[in-house]
């Protein structure tokens, strides 16, 4: 437990925090039972985000370092020190945000962090990030970053991308729960629909990522949306599409948030749900111009929601009028 501790408290602060944003609320205010593994596999997925998203360095070189730090991170025996020189010499001067040069640096202490795991959360967190860094090899795949813009070729593709690097998540989350607080989850509703429930809570999440980046993504040369290159209009059809679907899967985060029966649980995991239904309003009701130059929601909004939200979930009811309130 102390070197658990250590590493949690080296890690799982300051760093983790300046990487994962508005993400970080939710981690901080999650039971103790589950914060350490939960916040341990969003350290581990977002070095391997980063080393996905370093566009300056070679496609074949980013997916030859993704897949060895899957290896490392199921386990492999090896030390890591080649892929640690390599993200030395190749990653960590070309990161312009300060947080992701310190995730860099720091690529070898979230593995000894994983060293310390045992158990259902071991084996839970391998797995959840086996199609974490499947989806970034994917991502990397389809869209190489050659200066061609590409769209992703049907629903299938998008549906599988937003499940392997969010829905299954939700799923991993969910397991944590049962394994970890199993009275957390309400006995009425089985462990399968709290899963399926949560894997669609996922990849709403993703979803408005997709949509919310539309434009930045089009300059860099990615369309997530099937169809998206056949025209303004087309996009336009099919980002309006996505975005119902969205707000499907986002009504299944609340059927999840609304059956988890330990309040501060509950609080934890509406917050990623009660921002992302008040971003999706904010798209809804921008202009395509606003869209295409992204969406956010202010500071000022942000606060409301947690205040709002700490009252709001103490009843299911509470919660579904404050999600309805702010998707509009």
């Amino acid at each position: 437990m102390l070197d658990e501790s250590h590493h949690e408290r080296e890690l799982g602060g300051q760093l983790l925090a300046s990487v994962s944003r508005s993400f970080y609320l939710t981690l901080k205010a999650l039971p103790r039972e589950l914060r350490e593994p939960i916040s341990l596999a969003y350290l581990l997925a977002r070095t391997a985000d980063t080393i996905a998203d370093t566009a300056a360095v070679p496609a074949e070189v980013r997916l030859r370092c993704l897949n060895e730090y899957e290896a490392l991170v199921q386990g492999a025996d090896s030390s890591g020190h080649d892929l640690a020189a390599t993200i030395q010499s190749s990653f960590v001067s070309l990161q312009a945000d300060e947080a992701e040069r310190q995730l860099m640096l720091r690529f070898a202490d979230g593995l000894s962090w994983l060293g310390t795991m045992k158990g259902a959360p071991l084996k839970a967190i391998r797995e959840v990030l086996h199609h974490i860094i499947r989806g970034q090899i994917l991502d990397i795949q389809r869209f190489p970053g050659d200066g061609q813009v590409r769209a992703l070729a049907n629903a299938e593709e998008l549906d599988e991308y937003t499940w392997l690097v969010a829905g299954c998540v939700g799923e991993f989350w969910t397991e944590m729960c049962a394994v970890e607080k199993p009275e957390s989850l309400d006995a009425g509703v089985s462990l399968a629909q709290m899963k399926a429930w949560g894997a669609d809570f996922g990849k709403g999440l993703q979803l408005i990522n997709v949509l919310r980046d539309i434009g930045e993504d089009m300059r860099d040369g990615r369309c997530y949306l099937p169809g998206g290159l056949q025209g303004e209009v087309a996009l336009k059809t099919a980002w309006a599409h996505w975005l119902g679907i969205c707000r499907q899967r986002l009504r299944s985060g609340l059927s999840y948030v609304q059956h988890v029966a330990d309040g501060k649980l509950r609080y934890a995991t509406s917050l990623p749900l009660l921002l992302g239904i008040k971003t999706v309003a904010r798209m809804q009701a921008a202009s395509w111009e606003q869209v295409q130059q992204g969406i956010k929601i202010s500071r000022l909004d942000v606060a409301m929601i947690l205040a709002e939200a700490a009252i709001a979930c103490r009843k299911p009811e509470s919660l579904e009028k404050l999600y309805v309130r702010l998707g509009g």
